[in-house]
């Protein structure tokens, strides 16, 4: 990426912590927003059940929005994901108390959180897996595939090519195809050269936004390819069991 590295979320977030910049606050808020799940996740397997999972996190949010955290931000590190893990490991041992006050006065939720969701997906956590570390890195590593894959979909929606996306989206982690290439391209209505053109160009358009994605929770661009290459490596034990 270079000097073609963008300020980021995180980056924004950092710039303007000391003081009310309105630009930062919407930046934390939207990360908050994006990755809240990994970290829902994280306090279940702590062992607190759904509603104070959820009052949980919401309160660690709301201190988070209030720069109660930010200042405890170790600039050598610079990635949110790293900082999140640290921060809300302080949060659960020192604010119990406030959360349950700020439930307590009907405070608004800083997040919104879908409770049946939240547990839908928790469920299928793998119950030999009981870290609670393990848990939040891979599903904060499968939340920036999942929001790349988004972007990726918008983007061929835009573009009137809704049905190639949908035919070719599995193909984009380099895994062999389920279905042949030829039974593919008959589907598609053209040929079976032109469907491997194609999934060539989808899998480089999704690495582009991979990095991207990745960018935005980073604080410079040195740190993209270690972060991919961490996020990556995070999933390789679990992949058999996504299938």
């Amino acid at each position: 990426m270079g000097s073609e590295f963008v300020t980021t979320s995180w980056s924004q977030v950092l710039a303007a912590r000391s003081g009310s910049s309105t630009e930062s606050r919407e930046a934390l808020a939207s990360l908050c927003q994006a990755y809240w799940y990994p970290l829902y996740a994280f306090v279940r397997r702590q062992g607190y059940d759904p509603d104070e999972a959820r009052d949980l996190t919401q309160g660690y949010f709301a201190m988070l929005l209030e720069r109660k955290y930010l200042d405890d931000f170790d600039p050598e590190v610079g990635r949110f994901r790293a900082f999140l893990k640290t921060s809300v490991k302080h949060f659960l041992s020192k604010e119990r108390d406030r959360v349950r006050a700020l439930k307590r006065g009907g405070r608004a939720e800083i997040v919104p959180l879908d409770p049946s969701d939240a547990e839908t997906r928790y469920g299928h956590e793998p119950v030999d897996r009981t870290n609670p570390e393990e848990v939040f890195e891979r599903q904060w590593a499968l939340m920036v595939l999942e929001r790349t894959m988004t972007r990726l979909r918008r983007e061929l929606e835009d573009q009137g090519k809704s049905k190639e996306f949908e035919h070719l989206k599995n193909l984009l982690t380099g895994a062999e195809p389920r279905v042949p290439y030829q039974k593919l391209a008959t589907e598609l209505g053209t040929s079976e050269g032109a469907v491997k053109t194609s999934v060539h160009r989808l899998r480089r358009r999704f690495g582009e936004l991979l990095r991207t994605e990745v960018a935005e929770t980073v604080r410079s661009p040195e740190q993209v390819d270690d972060e991919l290459r961490y996020l990556l490596g995070v999933l390789e034990p679990w992949e058999p069991k996504r299938a």
